[in-house]
């Protein structure tokens, strides 16, 4: 089902991550933004789409997890775009003689056999310098940073006022810096919600990866709330973080997934820290 976030955007989340597909309106057709993540949700977007009369004429994904890379025939052949770096890392993927396998492996069991991998992770690099999203509709302006991911992108739908966060500013999933392929992951997701902060008096709604999309208030409360995590995370302050000490029912393996990025914190850093508080401890 497609929901109106405002003027000309539209979202079809998914059930299971709460994945949010982002749906722009263009001149001559839609720009998706991470579609995903069954085909069988893909599918029932390309009907509603259909119905609507509105071919898909770009895509775009955020960054290379296995999520926000998928594809569906039913899209047709359009452009896929995404950063430079993003576009590499999953060139370089998918040159394995072994990708597949690699992929299927990280695959959530309980959609194992329902994510399609046909067309998963052909993305095609935007030039370097690129600052929008060269298509036909309301100008997109791309906001790499380091956050989360290598070649992470957020987007800002500048004349509609919508921020599509990518893997950032969630209501149920906590920040995940790149603890294994960064050099300073917690420093980068700062750097990250930086550039997203900047764009606070430019959005009224902002559209994350996962969860719930909000108006402008809390775009600024989701920035200061995933900055005092990553502080926290840091040794700058007591941890208490509404995601892990009250999740959403079903949610509350979150708590798990902040305790794993803690403990590969203390193996990355060579330091220990208090999965409770998020300080170093002697």
């Amino acid at each position: 089902m497609l929901t109106p976030v405002a003027d000309r955007v539209f979202v079809h989340q998914s059930e299971l991550l709460r994945n949010n597909t982002v749906v722009v309106h263009g001149t001559h057709g839609v720009l998706l933004v991470d579609p995903g993540i069954t085909a069988t949700e893909m599918q029932c977007l390309a009907d509603d789409l259909r119905a609507l009369g509105l071919p898909v004429v770009a895509g775009f994904a955020t960054h290379p997890d296995w999520d926000h890379v998928l594809w569906h025939p039913a899209f047709g052949d359009a452009p896929r775009w995404a950063t430079a770096d993003a576009a590499a890392f999953m060139h370089d993927l998918r040159g394995r003689p072994d990708w597949h396998d690699r992929v299927v492996e990280g695959l959530p069991p309980e959609v194992i056999d329902e994510v399609p991998l046909e067309q998963f992770g052909l993305l095609t690099a935007l030039p370097a310098g690129t600052t929008h999203l060269p298509w036909d509709g309301p100008a997109v302006r791309m906001l790499a940073h380091p956050a989360h991911a290598i070649g992470h992108a957020a987007l800002l739908v500048v004349g509609c006022r919508v921020l599509i966060a990518g893997d950032m500013l969630s209501d149920v999933f906590v920040p995940m810096p790149d603890i294994a392929g960064a050099a300073d992951p917690l420093g980068d997701y700062l750097v990250g919600l930086d550039v997203l902060a900047g764009t606070a008096d430019e959005a009224d709604v902002v559209v994350p990866g996962h969860g719930s999309p909000g108006d402008a208030a809390a775009l600024r409360e989701r920035v200061a709330r995933d900055r005092a995590y990553i502080e926290a995370l840091r040794g700058g302050g007591e941890l208490h973080d509404r995601r892990i000490d009250d999740p959403e029912p079903g949610w509350e393996w979150v708590r798990e997934l902040h305790a794993g990025q803690v403990e590969s914190l203390q193996r990355t850093s060579g330091r220990s820290w208090s999965s409770s508080t998020g300080k170093e401890t002697e």
